[in-house]
């Protein structure tokens, strides 16, 4: 049985992410900020698919955190093969000259160091796979950039360039990367954007049909389950009517 250890699971891509691969079988390691609705999910996950859950409550943004909860996982978790990088937000969209400097600093903790952090800690465990496979969720605004989406568009780009400087790295150790890059998909995502403004959050998604949590899920699990000697490296998914990061169509 193979343990798959996933990022920023208590919502969205991570959510259904652990959903997806509890249901296929996994033991899953699934990290949260927030730790009733982490517990709460893990929880939820044993009783309806009767697999083993390990909730770690920690904030990939501090390295102290990480490295903590890490080394603290009990020996029986420790063979850890795939690792799933999903721990990621947008905050705010405005123009380079009107940016919040606090939003720049939370995407780049998170989007890039974090990333950083996690797969760094895991790394001596990851090596000792006989299957090991990092996917880093990264976005459509890491391929190109769009007006107002400056600093978020940096940190998927430096996500981009991460996955293909990791493959490089580690190919000695036969270790699998990916990088799964989605368009528009309607979680939480928008609402973290503009700080719980629910309206503004919700005509992203008038008049066309994104992508649904579900839907990278499959996408992800689809990556990961691949033969050894196969590996998916970039994976682009947006919904049909979304050709890239400034061209939807959308009903009037």
């Amino acid at each position: 049985m193979k343990t798959v250890f996933i990022t920023g699971a208590t919502s969205g891509i991570g959510k259904a992410t652990a959903e997806k691969f509890a249901a296929e079988g996994y033991k899953l390691i699934i990290t949260g900020r927030r730790e009733e609705r982490l517990t709460s999910f893990a929880s939820e996950l044993k009783a309806k698919f009767n697999n083993e859950v390990l909730p770690l409550v920690f904030d990939v943004q501090d390295n102290v955190q990480v490295e903590r909860a890490i080394s603290n996982i009990d020996s029986a978790w420790k063979n850890i093969d795939i690792l799933i990088n999903n721990a990621g937000l947008a905050l705010g969209k405005g123009t380079i000259d009107n940016g919040v400097l606090s939003d720049w600093d939370t995407m780049i903790d998170t989007n890039v160091k974090g990333l950083l952090y996690i797969t760094k800690a895991l790394l001596p465990t990851i090596k000792q796979s006989k299957t090991p496979h990092i996917i880093n969720i990264g976005s459509i605004a890491g391929k190109e950039a769009y007006h107002a989406g400056n600093v978020y568009c940096a940190t998927k780009h430096a996500v981009d360039a991460l996955t293909k400087a990791m493959r490089i790295d580690l190919l000695p150790h036969g270790i699998k990367v990916t990088g799964v890059c989605p368009g528009a998909v309607e979680t939480e995502f928008s609402v973290v954007r503009y700080h719980g403004d629910q309206e503004k959050a919700d005509s992203v998604y008038k008049g066309f049909e994104p992508l649904l949590a579900t839907d990278v899920a499959e996408v992800i699990y689809f990556a990961a389950c691949q033969p050894k000697h196969v590996n998916l490296n970039d994976i682009v998914i947006t919904p049909t009517a979304q050709a890239n990061t400034v061209h939807i169509v959308k009903e009037s």
